[in-house]
């Protein structure tokens, strides 16, 4: 095969061995039969300028004489180099550490090398197809005790040239306590196998909408608690919102806004994490005289100033 091996790999006539096996990997991975854009054309002619190049008495050779090399040697330079009937002989480098490296099978070639074309039939290695991602969003509640979706994910092999894909219906089970984020795998629902392969997963990365009271910290749930004054003052027992319904909960006499409250396990997670409560005490608005009459008299029968430390 008349070529410049040069040419082939992407690289200068005075490339390193270091370059030379770079560019024939990065150039091996793309044209390689299992690849979508794979070559075997280019493929052969790759491999055959790197079986050439990677070994430094044939490269010096081919620099002399060309690719009439072969021929000049067989004809009197008895460098030692045999060539197979195919085109390719006992090179410096097994292939297979490379194919090993870059397609994790054993090696890649199941075949001899040999044959019209110089270039051994591949035996294909069954391997797992690729996975799918989806993401999901689900409410708070749904989140803390668990919820089902049924969401379309696509069949067939990812690395089809096909352009179109054909969907199916699956069901799934998001667990109770799922925090932001997290994911929830389903076995053997996602692209089809290679060569007799299993199928891949899908990922369901789950995500929680927005709650008009609570928000979310990690496993924990914060809720903003409004009181007047006068529960703030002489305590009170209040109804409480959380995930799992409504509950009382006392709030102490005296108590300031900001204080912070507990409800233990009413969170998210596997190990439920906690309810805080952030008390704000809210001031009713004085728009009447007899308002404002009243806040004036406790302004002189309960003097007090917050800012004194100021």
């Amino acid at each position: 095969m008349s070529q410049d091996y040069y040419a082939s790999l992407g690289i200068s006539r005075s490339a390193s061995e270091a370059e030379i096996k770079k560019a024939y990997r990065k150039m091996a991975a793309k044209y390689h039969p299992d690849k979508p854009t794979g070559d075997e054309t280019k493929f052969k002619e790759i491999s055959e300028a790197y079986e050439t190049l990677s070994d430094p008495e044939k490269r010096a050779l081919y620099d002399q004489f060309g690719s009439n090399y072969e021929q000049r040697q067989a004809g009197g330079f008895g460098g030692g180099y045999q060539q197979g009937a195919g085109g390719f002989g006992g090179g410096t480098e097994d292939y297979s550490d490379i194919f090993s490296s870059m397609f994790g099978g054993g090696g890649g070639f199941g075949g001899q090398h040999g044959g019209a074309g110089g270039f051994g039939q591949q035996q294909a290695q069954p391997r797992k197809g690729e996975d799918q991602s989806v993401a999901v969003m689900i409410t708070l509640e749904e989140a803390i005790e668990g919820t089902e979706r049924t969401i379309n994910v696509q069949t067939g092999n990812a690395r089809s040239s096909s352009s179109s894909y054909d969907t199916k219906p699956i069901k799934v089970r998001i667990p109770a306590g799922i925090t932001q984020g997290k994911k929830v795998r389903v076995k053997g629902k996602g692209y089809s196998g290679f060569n007799g392969g299993p199928a891949g997963d899908v990922i369901i990365e789950v995500n929680l909408q927005k709650h008009p009271l609570f928000r979310v910290e990690d496993d924990d749930v914060y809720l903003d608690l409004p009181i007047t004054p006068w529960e703030a003052a002489l305590g009170a027992k209040v109804e409480i919102p959380t995930l799992k319904g409504k509950i009382k909960m006392g709030i102490a006499a005296g108590t300031q806004s900001g204080t912070k409250l507990r409800i233990k396990g009413r969170g998210l997670g596997k190990t439920p994490g906690n309810q805080y409560v952030i008390v704000q005490i809210h001031t009713p608005p004085a728009e009447t005289d007899e308002q404002k009459a009243f806040y004036k008299q406790m302004e002189e029968q309960m003097p007090f100033n917050p800012r004194a430390n100021f």
